[in-house]
């Protein structure tokens, strides 16, 4: 009996979860390249001599136009792999650059690698071709670290006018409030040049984030003190996101003051929030506790035009936790971004912290639960996500309508099903504005659905819904739902972010 339950949970983690007819692997296959249960060896003589193992806890990552990849860990070196499209076992490994403090991403651009370190943004050169960086340069430095063990500094990331982007992580704890923490919690802006421009604030733990289609930045914030559950963000300026702590740097008087936020403190929900503090910004896509994530950590566009599967122009978001990806599609309404969430691929062996695909369009996945705690069964590692060329029958877009909702799937629905009211189920939730850590869903209520109506392709189902309110979160339930060819949704449940009610037009 204990070896049949061992290969029982064996099969549920390579292949993902069987929810109906299909299950996540026979679209979306998981390969292992690095993992802690196997050890990883350096060729590089270059490296240490009383041991050769590497500990690849990824901390940033980027691939490199000759199918080599970068990657950043947490003990502060940049290794360069190549050979990853063979045996794992072949991989070879080249030490780039190491004596770094906690970086926290990595980007390639003319021949030099940019990292965020604790207290610096670094570019980092092999100026004599040997394969080893010698030319570590301080490209700016302008913001407050005062050894808190939770001030990360992420990224960068570039914008499409060749600006870095770094978003500061609060410290955290009893010595987390003294005073000389200059822009943490702040999104800031960096010209190539150096110059710092402190753009947005209200941040307390972004950990990832990223550009849309668009080119229009987005943050992931993880749920805690006065952040009330995992959410993305729109990075512009004279906004402000929840967390009051990084309002004592110096601002524009377009923010609030700490003291406007913190009258609140006891509890106010999102939105009679919005009104009362000045550019309060709402997330544009809440992620429900741990029905989408619990951690959300980076923000990757899919730009691999249908080489990755069906969501070309959506986001993927990585999570911490429970060692997963999720999927988020956005739209603009009255000019402000808001959108829906999906899950989209779990079981991979640890915390997934940093994502980047390749020129085939295959996603590559970092991992590290830095000893904290996550799902799978691994320390760390690296995985790689290829397309198998199936097309899942999952909601593809879920779009906001005045009256209700547009549901576009990635394949046709039945019919019969789709037209039967039973078919769905809805209700909307907000959250509380509060100095406690993290909210419960509130003020909930059930939404009727009174009308569907389905496309003649089958692709699109309009519905029609009563009790739609603004600023909260409708969740779709998707019960017996079939595509043409008899499936269930792989992924039943979408969670649209309601922040405006479109205009009838």
């Amino acid at each position: 009996m204990v070896r049949v339950s061992f290969f029982l949970l064996l099969t549920l983690v390579v292949a993902g979860p069987v929810v109906g007819q299909q299950r996540e692997n026979d679209f979306y296959r998981l390969e292992t390249l690095v993992s802690a249960q196997a050890k990883t060896h350096s060729r590089d003589k270059r490296w240490r001599p009383d041991t050769n193992e590497v500990v690849l806890e990824v901390t940033g990552m980027t691939t490199l136009d000759d199918d080599r990849l970068a990657v950043a860990i947490r003990k502060g070196e940049i290794w360069i792999l190549s050979n990853l499209d063979g045996d794992p076992r072949n991989i070879e490994y080249s030490l780039f650059a190491d004596a770094l403090h906690d970086p926290m991403g990595l980007v390639y651009k003319d021949g030099t690698f940019y990292t965020a370190q604790r207290a610096e943004l670094t570019a980092i050169r092999d100026t004599d071709g040997d394969g080893y960086a010698d030319e570590y340069a301080n490209v700016t430095s302008g913001w407050g670290v005062t050894g808190n063990y939770h001030e990360y500094s992420y990224g960068p990331k570039f914008d499409s006018q060749g600006n870095f982007w770094v978003t500061l992580n609060m410290g955290m704890g009893d010595h987390a409030d003294n005073g000389d923490d200059l822009w943490r919690g702040w999104g800031i802006k960096i010209s190539p040049n150096g110059k710092i421009t402190p753009v947005c604030s209200g941040m307390r733990s972004p950990s990832g984030f990223g550009a849309n289609a668009q080119g229009d930045m987005f943050f992931t914030d993880q749920q805690g003190n006065w952040i009330a559950t995992c959410s993305l963000h729109h990075m512009r300026e004279d906004s402000f996101f929840g967390h009051p702590w990084g309002l004592r740097s110096p601002h524009s008087d377009q923010y609030p003051t700490t003291q406007e936020v913190e009258k609140i403190s006891t509890g106010v929900p999102w939105p009679d929030a919005l009104p009362r503090i000045r550019n309060l910004k709402p997330p544009a896509v809440w992620f429900p506790y741990k029905k989408v994530g619990q951690s959300a950590t980076d923000v990757v566009l899919d730009n691999t035009n249908g080489n990755f599967g069906p969501f070309a122009g959506q986001l993927f978001i990585g999570e911490f936790r429970l060692s997963e990806i999720n999927r988020v599609f956005l739209e603009k309404v009255g000019g402000e971004y808001q959108g829906a969430c999906f899950r989209f691929r779990s079981g991979f062996d640890s915390a997934v912290v940093r994502m980047d695909f390749n020129e085939e369009g295959q996603m590559f996945v970092g991992l590290t639960n830095r000893g904290w705690s996550s799902l799978g069964s691994s320390a760390y590692g690296l995985q790689r996500l290829v397309w198998t060329g199936k097309v899942p029958f999952e909601i593809k877009e879920m779009r906001a309508k005045p009256d209700g909702f547009e549901l576009e799937f990635t394949r046709p629905v039945d019919m019969e099903s789709a037209m039967n009211l039973k078919s769905y189920r809805m209700k909307n939730y907000t959250y509380l504005l509060q100095a406690k850590y993290g909210s419960p869903e509130i003020l909930t209520q059930k939404n009727s659905i009174q009308d569907v109506s389905v496309s003649d392709d089958g692709l699109t189902v309009r519905l029609t819904v009563d009790g739609m309110r603004q600023g909260y979160v409708h969740e779709l339930t998707c019960i017996n739902l079939k595509s043409r060819q008899g499936d269930t949704l792989l992924h039943p449940n979408g969670y649209y972010t309601l922040n405006r009610i479109p205009s009838p037009e």
